[in-house]
């Protein structure tokens, strides 16, 4: 009787132990997971260099190659994919053609892929602003979108179960750009007592070894340490800050992008010194590296995100930088608007250069400490300008695209897709 009573007790045991085995295999049986991948792209032959108007004359030189990084975040539901590059930005033409390319080839939705740019002005045209290019421009355009469709293959095909985690950091090598010049207009320079958002994110990818797969790096700033000066390929600060951070741990995929920075530029440049590019993109990677290993990482239990457009009127480019006492109605622009949610780090995408008041709106009133803004994302719609901006004019309120009024209905409605996630 007592081993019929054990042989009971072994058996219900098993029974349990059997349950519990299958319960945690079928929580952990499709764990969200990542891939990466990176490519050089930079310009094989001169091609022209976008950024300045004064340059006409395509680069003469390479001094540091271009890379190009695909993120793609696989859960049993749904799967995001970023992508960024160093190049300036993208028009809508290319932006929708290499996202219907990339779904059609790994099966994601259109709406779930993120192309961003760190807004590189030492590399070349991608027709961002342009229109009619050389063959040489068109030939490198098509070769930039099939690099994007082959990271995002191969990010897909190789993906593994992953922890992240993010930090923050301060980092003081941007400024204001609005500076208020002697004959009383505003114009690009150098506005120490003005807003600046110096908050360098990091994010940290590692795999369930504790091996780092990737970092993605958020500053709000332009890349404009290179100028008009310069006809030599490079990355700016943002292949700077790539490459000190590779050299401390490795051969990884390093992605930057671009916070909101309508109206931050570098403390250093606009100009050919290229010991000051080197300068803004080590302090931009010391202050990432010094932060890295603190970053405590875990798993991300969930994917989500939100897509949407906004329409909103339009204005034509101004004569100066002295504020009109009219805008002159242009056609309505449409601003591209997507956020990622992955565990709890949100990515809130627009197609536009936005003012930092702006992004800093959006980040403090958003449920998730971990929000980044990132700019230059699915298209190009010009500056987006605070309302307060306008009176006071300057280069960004010449040439936006957009009346008065931007500012908020693009804050309630990012916020608004935020809080959906």
């Amino acid at each position: 009787m007592k081993r019929v009573h054990f042989i009971f007790l072994f058996l219900l045991t098993l029974n349990f132990s059997i349950k519990g085995e299958a319960l945690e295999t079928k929580n952990n049986q499709n764990p969200v997971k990542l891939g990466v991948s990176q490519v050089n792209i930079t310009p094989e032959v001169p091609t022209l260099m976008s950024g300045y108007d004064a340059r006409k004359t395509p680069f003469t030189g390479i001094h540091d190659s271009l890379y190009a990084s695909a993120l793609y975040f696989k859960g049993d539901k749904t799967s995001l994919l970023l992508i960024t590059a160093d190049v300036i930005g993208y028009n809508r033409n290319f932006i929708d053609d290499t996202r219907n390319l990339i779904s059609s080839r790994i099966g994601i939705p259109v709406e779930n892929i993120m192309i961003t740019a760190t807004h590189n002005h030492g590399g070349p045209v991608t027709k961002a602003y342009e229109k009619d290019v050389p063959e040489a421009t068109e030939n490198y355009i098509k070769d930039l979108q099939q690099k994007f469709v082959s990271i995002s293959i191969r990010a897909s095909e190789q993906t593994v179960p992953f922890k992240m985690g993010s930090g923050k950091a301060t980092c003081d090598m941007n400024i204001n750009r609005r500076a208020e010049f002697a004959d009383g207009s505003i114009w690009l320079g150098r506005a120490q007592s003005k807003p600046c958002d110096h908050t360098l994110e990091v994010i940290k990818f590692e795999d369930m070894e504790n091996n780092t797969l990737a970092v993605l790096i958020n500053w709000p700033c332009h890349a404009t340490t290179s100028g008009q000066e310069n006809y030599q390929i490079t990355g700016d600060w943002p292949g700077a800050a790539a490459r000190y951070i590779k050299k401390q741990a490795g051969n990884i995929v390093v992605a930057i992008t671009a916070g909101a920075s309508g109206d931050i530029n570098p403390i250093y440049g606009p100009g050919k010194d290229f010991g000051e590019i080197e300068a803004v993109g080590y302090h931009v990677g010391k202050k990432t590296w010094e932060i890295f290993a603190e970053i405590k990482t875990s798993p991300a239990p969930t994917l989500n995100s939100q897509s949407s457009k906004l329409v909103l009127s339009g204005k034509k480019r101004g004569n100066d930088r002295f504020p009109p006492k009219t805008f002159e109605p242009g056609p309505d622009v449409e601003i591209n608007l997507i956020t990622f949610k992955i565990g709890n780090l949100v990515l809130a995408g627009i197609s536009g250069e936005v003012m930092n008041e702006i992004g800093m709106v959006i980040k403090n009133q958003s449920p998730y400490t971990g929000t980044l803004i990132v700019t230059h994302c699915n298209g190009s719609s010009g500056y987006i300008c605070t309302d307060n901006a306008f009176p006071e004019g300057g280069y960004e309120v010449m040439v936006t695209r957009l009346m008065p009024g931007a500012e908020k209905p693009l804050e309630n409605k990012l916020l608004e897709m935020i809080r959906k996630l």
